[in-house]
């Protein structure tokens, strides 16, 4: 046991107590990622380092033109990879420029995580497996043709 009597020693654990309670308060009282920017760091993660291969679109996004303000707003995609096969979905909602008028009858491309194949993505922000209509090419495709 530290004596007290000190002032020095005193001093010092006063400064621990405050030091360990800031740490404290700060680890709960820190931001939380919402779960849309946990979603865009994963997206953004497996574009820039995620294995690509082949896949298919099973269920594409639409959107119902009447009254009802229902919309599906998820790709389903399947894909193969060393004999496995897997079955994903992506929710598109907020990537909505880049999955206008999808073409479901070519193959796509898939990004997937190597340790972690059930992982994977097919459209983000700086990348994109999905073939598009020939009337609304993909948004990168317009900048390098300048």
């Amino acid at each position: 046991m530290v004596p007290l009597r000190s002032p020095r020693n005193a001093a010092l654990t006063a400064a621990a107590t405050m030091a360990v309670g800031g740490l404290v308060w700060y680890l709960f009282r820190r931001p939380r990622p919402t779960a849309e920017e946990i979603e865009r760091t994963r997206r953004d993660l497996l574009a820039a380092n995620g294995r690509i291969t082949d896949g298919s679109i099973i269920e594409a996004p639409f959107t119902q033109q009447d009254d009802s303000s229902s919309s599906r707003q998820v790709i389903v995609y399947n894909y193969r990879i060393a004999g496995v096969s897997y079955e994903a979905a992506q929710d598109v909602a907020s990537l909505g420029e880049l999955v206008r008028d999808i073409r479901t009858d070519l193959p796509i491309q898939v990004r997937y995580e190597p340790h972690n194949p059930a992982n994977s993505i097919v459209v983000a922000e700086a990348w994109s497996g999905l073939r598009l209509s020939s009337t609304h090419p993909h948004p990168d495709a317009q900048a390098n043709s300048d």
